[in-house]
């Protein structure tokens, strides 16, 4: 079957690009109930140190349970309307029972994760590379929306991703395992080393600690050698992102560094060497 898919370039397309929208499909309920479970858990943590008597038992809340529902009359998301982009298109972007709006996001939330898989297909082939480079992806897609959200990138998803990076380069699958452990140091201590030299001038925290997991982990996946160009990067996509906030907003974005090193790394992971190589032929 995988032969047929490898010598099929429209099927493997096909396929990547279907697999990808019910990945973001799942990424939807990552991105909305991830955030809530940590707060929850940080509170029950909270009032165990303090010793303060704990509330009733919440009902389940994980991501599986409870089914999805319309956030405005309860009703529960049936099987054939959570199929991803097509019944948002059918239900024309309306609750089947209360009729209010279901946020444009959910269906653009696939759209980007199938587009974004089919481009790592394009990129690097029906390879090694490209079924690891996947749920690096997923992940980054994750991540930048939840940071967006919430200004948090959790340790449940960018720890994970630390270790994954090793891991996959254990046999140099993407760089030589030296190269990717001190890409993977080297990524969180800069950041560090950047956070306390600004806390220490200006008493003020100018990101967050998920910011340095987020490089380490690009840096554990790419290598040390990408870290330079992702984090220019990252300051290019964000500026270019805020002042296309502020033209069409006229309004100033909440700022969030985790999504803009997110697309970054993305870019590096497709292109990372090319754009090097670009970068240090202007210097000739």
């Amino acid at each position: 079957m995988f032969e047929s898919f490898i010598q099929s370039p429209p099927l493997a397309e096909g396929s990547v690009f279907i697999i990808g929208l019910c990945i973001g499909s799942f990424l939807n309920v990552v991105i909305y109930r991830l955030p809530i479970m940590l707060e929850r858990r940080w509170t029950q943590e909270a009032r165990s140190q303090l010793e303060l008597a704990m509330p009733e038992p919440e009902p389940v809340f994980n991501l599986s349970a409870p089914r999805s529902r319309c956030p405005h009359c309860g009703h529960y998301i049936t099987a054939a309307e959570n199929i991803p982009l097509l019944s948002w298109v059918a239900l024309r972007g309306r609750c089947s029972q209360c009729r209010q709006p279901i946020s444009p996001r959910y269906p653009l939330v696939e759209l980007a994760t199938g587009l974004l898989s089919l481009l790592v297909l394009l990129s690097l082939g029906p390879t090694a590379q490209m079924l690891a480079a996947l749920p690096l992806c997923w992940a980054l897609v994750a991540l930048t929306m939840i940071d967006f959200d919430t200004q948090l990138l959790p340790d449940d998803i960018t720890l994970p991703l630390v270790w994954a990076g090793l891991l996959v380069n254990m046999n140099g699958l993407f760089v030589p395992l030296p190269d990717a452990l001190i890409g993977a140091v080297a990524g969180y201590l800069s950041l560090w080393s950047i956070f306390w030299l600004f806390k220490l001038l200006t008493g003020k925290e100018g990101m967050g600690y998920g910011d340095f997991k987020l490089l380490a982990a690009l840096g554990a996946w790419l290598g040390w050698h990408q870290l330079p160009l992702i984090v220019l990067m990252s300051s290019v996509v964000g500026v270019i992102v805020g002042a296309g906030y502020l033209l069409v907003r006229r309004q100033s974005l909440a700022f969030a560094y985790g999504p803009y090193l997110a697309a970054a790394g993305f870019i590096a992971l497709l292109c990372g060497q090319p754009l090097m190589q670009w970068y240090l032929g202007l210097g000739h």
